[in-house]
């Protein structure tokens, strides 16, 4: 699947993935493809991670999760990430929509939080 993602369309350089697509083939061709790898890596019976390996992990779950806490809002709260717009730039739009409605949504979090911060 990660190979169908890849392609001269897509505007980062980077990767961003859990360790079920860690392999060294998969490796290989992001070097190839030139895309910077933060997959995550994975322990193995007898082998367990070095400090280096488990804080790149850490470091990589830190923006992996800003990242799902969107499309988790967008799924459970914003009707899922099906999008019934027909054409490239209705679907644009409507992704766009959805993103601000969740950072007004955000906004409004935060002010409920902290109304004195906020604004």
């Amino acid at each position: 699947m990660l190979g169908a993602l890849l392609d001269d369309q897509n505007q980062g350089e980077e990767v961003w993935a859990n360790s079920a697509y860690g392999s060294e083939s998969i490796e290989w061709i992001l070097q190839i493809l030139q895309f910077l790898s933060h997959i995550h890596e994975r322990a193995y019976r007898n082998h367990p991670l070095t400090a280096k390996q488990e804080e790149d992990n850490r470091e990589h779950s830190q923006v992996r999760a800003k990242v799902e806490q969107v499309f988790g809002h967008w799924v459970n709260e914003m009707g899922g990430k099906l999008m019934g717009s027909i054409g490239k730039q209705s679907v644009k739009a409507t992704i766009g929509v959805k993103n601000l409605v969740y950072k007004f949504k955000r906004y409004g979090f935060w002010e409920d939080k902290n109304p004195k911060a906020v604004g």
